[in-house]
């Protein structure tokens, strides 16, 4: 039996990031500024790494090329690759107002899968927004006429937020996370993303970042948003369990533990746990594993019965 395994992120340091990832959430790196790490990783612009009781490393991607697919489960075998990557986004400034394409654009332009994501607000500062689809349906023409005129944001529906809100942003949808945010972000495993919009910022260097304007206007859809509809949490003894998002590529909840709680992992997906607040202990058959905020859990396909005990609250993400 596959055991439960404690993964180290991959970081970044983009423009925009701050330091709540490692003042707030336990992350250690030795950059200034940690904007993102990813918590569940096989991509090759960074990849999760899993800590060895012995001392050992090894990425996660070569962890399930040595034990094979199984440990993906059932519902993974439909992917070419590993289907999600999991972050936390700490956004100390705006990000570039951006649109991630879908499947069959991405894959004839980029060579790898589109993006569709959510988003769980775990943190954010007094008065925060972010971006989130038009205010109304607008043509090409218009959206052409905005990004040469640098009105864009006048266009673009902005959403103040509170701790515990959720976004779905489809494949095409304008969005930016705006600045005082800290995200959780469970998304389709790839890395192409369209700026169209960055305030005219500059990096370290001087340098102004890559616009993909041609390319957005290929993609974006050109109305509001659609949000995911609402669930209301599930009681259990020991838990509620809340439905955040679900859609082919991922299914995301959220637990709340105020005592114990009794899980089970089945042969169809793998789990993964992102520890979001409090501490708890994950005891299964093979394993007794410490959990605190900002902790990142790897629960092989098929391990079957365990139990989360303490007082936490955990973004828990599957393959249905």
């Amino acid at each position: 039996m596959f055991s439960p395994l404690k993964l180290k992120p991959a970081f970044k340091d983009y423009l925009w990031g701050g330091t709540k990832l490692r003042d707030n959430y336990n992350k250690k790196s030795s950059m200034e500024k940690i904007a993102e790490s990813w918590e569940l990783s096989c991509h090759k612009d960074g990849y999760s790494v899993i800590e060895h009781e012995n001392g050992t490393e090894e990425t996660l991607a070569d962890y399930i090329e040595k034990h094979g697919l199984s440990v993906l489960g059932t519902n993974c075998s439909e992917f070419e690759n590993f289907p999600v990557l999991i972050k936390l986004i700490d956004a100390k400034d705006n990000l570039s107002v951006q649109v991630h394409p879908d499947n069959k654009y991405a894959l004839e332009n980029e060579g790898e899968y589109g993006k569709t994501e959510m988003w769980y607000i775990a943190d954010c500062e007094e008065g925060a927004s972010l971006l989130y689809g038009f205010k109304e349906k607008i043509s090409k023409e218009d959206f052409i006429e905005h990004i040469k005129n640098n009105t864009l944001t006048d266009a673009v529906q902005s959403v103040p937020v509170k701790k515990g809100d959720v976004f779905f942003i489809s494949a095409g949808t304008l969005h930016a996370i705006g600045k005082g945010i800290v995200i959780a972000e469970i998304q389709q495993n790839s890395n192409t993303t369209y700026r169209i919009y960055d305030y005219g910022r500059t990096d370290k260097d001087g340098n102004t970042r890559e616009l993909h304007i041609d390319k957005a206007c290929d993609v974006t859809n050109l109305g509001p948003a659609v949000p995911y509809p609402y669930h209301e949490p599930e009681q259990h003894e020991g838990f509620t369990i809340q439905r955040l998002s679900s859609c082919e590529y991922f299914t995301v909840d959220l637990l709340n533990i105020t005592s114990e709680a009794g899980l089970f992992t089945d042969s169809s997906s793998f789990e993964h746990l992102l520890v979001l607040e409090g501490e708890g202990h994950l005891n299964g058959e093979s394993c007794s594993i410490p959990m605190y905020k900002g902790d990142s859990i790897f629960i092989p396909a098929g391990y079957g019965r365990f139990t989360v005990d303490g007082n936490c609250l955990i973004i828990k993400t599957r393959i249905d």
